[in-house]
C-alpha cells in the first residue's frame, strides 16, 4: 500500500490534489455526549443554565468544519458548500450527526468528524457545571459519497437520505469488494429540529 502522507524520505507532507477534477462530495459522522439522568432532564426543559445547548453546539460544530485545515496539519483547505449539524436529546445524553459536502477536490470526511467532535464538546462545556462525568464518544465516519473511491457507508448504518426502494450499500471492510458486506438500509428518520 502506497502511502499518500509520506514522501520518498517518510517524511509527512500534504498530498498534491491539483491535477484531480472537483466531484461532488459528501461525508456524514457521528457522534454522543453521554450524560446523566438530571443533565438530560434538563436538556429537555431548556433549563441548562449556560442556555441553548443545543443551538450552541450546532454553530460550534458548523463553525469548526470550515476551519479544520487550522486544526489538522496535513488537512486540504477546500471550500464547505454545505454543513447540517443535528442534535437530538435522548436518555442516554446528546446524538449529534454531522453532514458536510463540497464540489472540490478533494473529500470532507476530516471536517464531517471535525463537526460531530466540536459540537460534542460544546455540549460537554454547556453542561459540565451540572455534571462534570459526561463523555464524550463514539465518534465516527458513517458514510461518504463521491471521489476516486466512491460510496462508502459503515455497516449498520443508513446512507444519508436512505428511503424505500435505496438499493442496499455496502461497507468495504478492507477497502476491497471482496470484503464488502451488505448494509440494511431503512428509513431515514426526521430532523430533530432541535
Amino acid at each position: 500500500m502506497e502511502l499518500t502522507h509520506l514522501d520518498e524520505r517518510g517524511q509527512a507532507r500534504m498530498v498534491d490534489v491539483t491535477s484531480k477534477q472537483p466531484t461532488v462530495r459528501s461525508a456524514t459522522a457521528t457522534g454522543r455526549v453521554l450524560c446523566g439522568p438530571d443533565v438530560v432532564a434538563a436538556l429537555r426543559d431548556e433549563t441548562v443554565p449556560k442556555g441553548d445547548v443545543l443551538a450552541v453546539a450546532r454553530v460550534a460544530g458548523i463553525a469548526a468544519t470550515k476551519r479544520t485545515p487550522e486544526l489538522l496539519p496535513l488537512a486540504h483547505v477546500i471550500g464547505v458548500h454545505g454543513v447540517v449539524v443535528d442534535l437530538t436529546v435522548a436518555d442516554h445524553g446528546v446524538d449529534i450527526t454531522a453532514t458536510v459536502r463540497t464540489a472540490d477536490r478533494t473529500g470532507v470526511e476530516m471536517e464531517a468528524l471535525t463537526a460531530v467532535a466540536v459540537a460534542g464538546l460544546a455540549v460537554v462545556d454547556m453542561v459540565k457545571g451540572l455534571d462534570k462525568s459526561v463523555v464524550l464518544t463514539d465518534v465516527q465516519l458513517v458514510a461518504k459519497t463521491g471521489g476516486k473511491s466512491g460510496d462508502w457507508h459503515r455497516y449498520g448504518f443508513a446512507a444519508a437520505g436512505a428511503g424505500a426502494g435505496d438499493e442496499p450499500a455496502t461497507e468495504a471492510g478492507a477497502g476491497t469488494e471482496a470484503d464488502a458486506r451488505p448494509l440494511a438500509v431503512v428509513a431515514a428518520g426526521g430532523a430533530s429540529g432541535a
